[in-house]
């Protein structure tokens, strides 16, 4: 039996860094420990599997630059010298023989270092009510002006929400609404209409080869408030 019940993040490095991704199992009885890597459009992989204390690389991982721990309940997983190629989304599960439950995804995000192309979500917090539409923009800003005679196109803008419930996933294109010198905007509309809508969401763009993500804006849903008037006769 699999269980999912992964919290979802995303996690930024720089490139040529050493990153290490943590996953913490609140269960007494684990025997069983995997971490895989999916990238999209290819199969999943399997970097490092455990048996108790013992943890073994997989593999193409088996060399200096993967490494997997376990100390008490807390599971990492460390990458040395980060490349491009390391982008994925990398994934914890841990059980026993019976039953298997994912308690981890985190979307590995490679910063190239890129000098003169950025992408900036205008606001770090939204607060919105049931029944609103919420707005979202980010913008793909250039030192060199005549770059935005080349904006991506809508299809090469996504957002992604991150949420406790669910997996990091492409929710939306985003739509063009202005383009400057040095400066290309895109905006996100979305009614929202429950809770599950909070979350934080990150806007990337594909541009020349790469992919640049905002740092995200969370959106929190409000309550209004009711005032009730009593006539007393």
């Amino acid at each position: 039996v699999v269980r999912e019940k992964a919290e979802s993040s995303i996690t930024v490095t720089k490139l040529g860094d050493n990153v290490t991704l943590t996953c913490s199992i609140p269960r007494e009885d684990v025997g069983l420990s995997y971490w895989y890597k999916l990238n999209f459009g290819y199969m999943i992989e399997t970097i490092a599997s455990g048996s108790f204390d013992k943890i073994s690389l997989k593999g193409q991982f088996t060399d200096s630059k993967f490494s997997a721990t376990k100390v008490g309940n807390m599971y990492s997983l460390t990458i040395r010298n980060a490349s491009k190629e390391d982008e994925a989304t990398y994934l914890c599960q841990a059980g026993t023989a019976y039953i298997m439950e994912f308690f981890n995804s985190t979307l590995l995000v490679v910063d190239g270092n890129h000098k003169f192309v950025t992408v900036k979500q205008t606001s770090d917090m939204e607060s919105v009510h049931l029944g609103d539409t919420m707005t979202l923009q980010c913008s793909l800003l250039s030192k060199n002006e005549n770059d935005t005679d080349q904006c991506p196109g809508e299809n090469k803008v996504h957002w992604f929400k991150g949420a406790l419930e669910s997996h990091p996933g492409i929710i939306y294109h985003g739509s063009i609404r202005n383009k400057e010198e040095g400066r290309c905007d895109y905006s996100l509309s979305k009614t929202i209409t429950n809770s599950s809508d909070a979350g934080t969401y990150y806007c990337a763009v594909v541009t020349c080869g790469q992919i640049l993500f905002g740092k995200g804006t969370e959106v929190e849903i409000g309550m209004y408030l009711k005032l009730f008037q009593i006539n007393i006769f």
